[in-house]
């Protein structure tokens, strides 16, 4: 089954299971996604030598609009997808094309010196709002404390864009060493940096970072470290407590479409923090799947 219609046929049915709760269906608020991916197997667009594993599906924009439609979701943050590299003429051609729809988020080379320039240019010639690095934790990545940081930190910081951050829970007090430098940069981790759910002492890491201000967290892959199937209510112990770490004013939900789909529909990704994250206040929700992520990328009327 292909992804769209996967996501297609589940939609209504999160939907159906929403409508029984009417504290949710009352509520009126302009949902917005920041984390999605876009491809397409285009001559034109050709992913990056030595990509592994090409997805065999596309993931277009066209595929995303229909879903975002069928779920409510008003706007979205399209993040550079890794196939591309550092090649982000796609994503930049889709954004010229749906004006307004959605923002994007590149990728820079991180080792290379001339990547602030990179990243100025795509911010005001190409309209993107953001970058995204991805340290791993392996000696390669240690490039996250290298000569290139500062000052591509510090042009994030002048071009008044966030920092969106990929890493493991072990690369958070390199995170945290880079936001002693720029404490007034917006800074956003992502899926709660994929720590284990047996491993508190790594979460002790990601929460660490609330002393700053301006660091804002995802909750965006409770598909990917639950051990159960939907609605991953295991995970939610671990959300609870970036919740009391961090407030509903610094956490922001995401589907990781189209990655998500192979565990989860785009409508369930949305439904976990919709309408079964009990835990979670009518404000909360409103933070987690709206106005926390205006407070980042914030969006015209």
């Amino acid at each position: 089954m292909t992804i769209r219609r996967r996501d297609l046929l589940l939609a209504s049915a999160a939907a159906t299971q929403a409508s029984a709760q009417p504290e949710v269906k009352r509520e009126k608020i302009r949902i917005i996604d920041p984390h999605v991916h876009v491809w397409a197997h285009d001559r034109k667009y050709p992913f990056a030598k030595g990509t592994r594993n090409p997805p065999a599906e596309d993931a277009t924009p066209e595929m995303l609009l229909e879903l975002m439609k069928a779920n409510n979701v008003a706007r979205t943050v399209i993040i550079q997808v890794i196939h591309y590299r550092w090649d982000n003429s796609y994503l930049r051609d889709v954004l010229k094309q749906y004006p307004g729809m959605f923002h994007g988020v590149a990728r820079v080379n991180p080792e290379d010196p001339a990547a602030p320039d990179t990243l100025s240019k795509l911010v005001k010639e190409d309209g993107f709002h953001g970058v995204r690095l991805s340290p791993n934790d392996s000696p390669a990545a240690d490039w996250i404390k290298g000569h290139v940081m500062p000052p591509l930190w510090k042009r994030c910081r002048d071009l008044k864009v966030p920092m969106t951050i990929l890493a493991p829970a072990v690369r958070m007090p390199d995170i945290a060493a880079l936001c002693e430098k720029f404490p007034d940069l917006t800074v956003v981790i992502d899926h709660m940096a994929d720590c284990p759910l047996d491993r508190p002492d790594l979460l002790l890491k990601l929460i660490a970072l609330k002393r700053y201000p301006k660091v804002f967290v995802k909750i965006s892959h409770t598909w990917s470290l639950s051990q159960e199937g939907f609605p991953f209510r295991d995970t939610y112990p671990q959300v609870q407590r970036l919740h009391e770490a961090f407030g509903p004013q610094r956490l922001m939900w995401g589907t990781d479409w189209p990655v998500s789909s192979k565990h989860a529909s785009y409508a369930q990704t949305l439904a976990v923090v919709r309408d079964h994250m009990t835990f979670l206040n009518r404000d909360d929700r409103r933070w987690m799947l709206s106005k926390t992520i205006e407070r980042v990328w914030p969006f015209p009327a």
